[in-house]
């Protein structure tokens, strides 16, 4: 099969190989794949900002395929059914985490496309527990960005409780669909860019922001609550100086650069700051059933797998609206 496979730790750049197809163990699922998004995460193993890949390494974990063959001990996974693979790709389903269904804290979890091989691949072999079936309206392609942007998104998203002013800080795959969401729930949403970024502002605008505008100014109300997806520890100070107090910032990114020092009074009040990480296996039940009851609409360009490393290129010099998918 084909695959675009990291070699070497931080190369920044990913090498085409052919490899066997793999065959998939007990409890496992093989997936012959038909769509892989590039999040921003793939970004961060590729460049070497999450520590210790496993090397080689094949990336991708918005994996949207269909069952080829399913290993010993696995059931309700009929071939040719069409299934989603995430990023929590295996979890060890005895510590205190999993038994109160909190896997995604699981000391023992392993990630696809970062210790487990993903989807920039012709195929790829997942735990049968974190592969999930996808909901009909959408073509593969568009179906891709659920599985992370939408997922995590949507995990960040609940995490602001029951905030109705909401900022978002970085518009990009996670944000457009977390909007759509906010939206059909009655929010209002303000976005926040790259200083510059006029294109990012009006694809909000478009989506239905409420007010959209460059990270570092000022909304015309303060807000209930901010979720920051760009990976720029600044944001955090800046975001909780637009916030309300009792208000929470969600800081949704896996990676995220030094958070800077700031005030005490920026907190003071009862503010919050958390973090979000990975998801649980609710999360993917909850949004893909939410989905296409709003309906969530994917803002995608379409890449041929050979050309991931440009995909990969395009997101790091934020020439995106939406999301990068490969398509084998």
């Amino acid at each position: 099969m084909r695959a675009m496979i990291l070699n070497r730790a931080a190369a920044g750049r990913l090498d085409a190989v052919e490899r066997d197809r793999p065959d998939p163990g007990p409890g496992e699922v093989l997936v012959k794949v038909a769509a892989c998004g590039v999040c921003r995460t793939d970004l961060h193993v590729v460049d070497g900002d999450l520590p210790e890949p496993k090397i080689p390494i094949i990336p991708g974990h918005e994996i949207v395929g269909r069952v080829v063959a399913c290993g010993s001990g696995v059931e309700g996974f009929p071939a040719g059914l069409r299934v989603g693979i995430p990023w929590l790709g295996f979890s060890c389903g005895t510590c205190d985490y999993c038994r109160r269904d909190e896997e995604n804290l699981c000391p023992d979890a392993s990630f696809t496309g970062y210790r487990i091989d993903g989807g920039y691949a012709d195929y790829a072999c997942a735990d049968a527990r974190y592969v999930f079936p996808l909901p009909e309206g959408y073509e593969d392609a568009e179906a891709a960005p659920l599985l992370c942007a939408g997922l995590i998104g949507h995990r960040a998203y609940r995490m602001t409780g029951t905030a109705h002013r909401i900022g978002v800080y970085g518009f990009g795959a996670a944000a457009h669909i977390m909007i759509q969401v906010a939206l059909y729930e009655g929010r209002e949403v303000h976005a926040f860019t790259r200083p510059g970024d006029e294109a990012a502002q009006v694809f909000a605008r478009e989506l239905g922001a409420a007010w959209a505008g460059p990270s570092g100014a000022a909304p015309p109300a303060l807000l209930d609550a901010a979720v920051i997806f760009a990976p720029v520890g600044a944001l955090v100070p800046e975001a909780l100086a637009r916030i309300r107090p009792g208000g929470t910032v969600v800081c949704a990114g896996i990676h995220m650069s030094d958070i800077p020092g700031f005030p005490y009074r920026l907190l003071w009040e009862e503010r919050v700051i958390r973090s979000v990480a990975n998801l649980t296996r609710r999360d993917a039940i909850d949004f893909l059933a939410i989905a296409p009851k709003v309906p969530v609409r994917t803002h995608i360009r379409r890449y041929p797998l050979a050309r991931a490393n440009d995909a990969l290129s395009d997101l790091r010099d934020g020439h995106l609206q939406g999301a990068a998918v490969l398509i084998p």
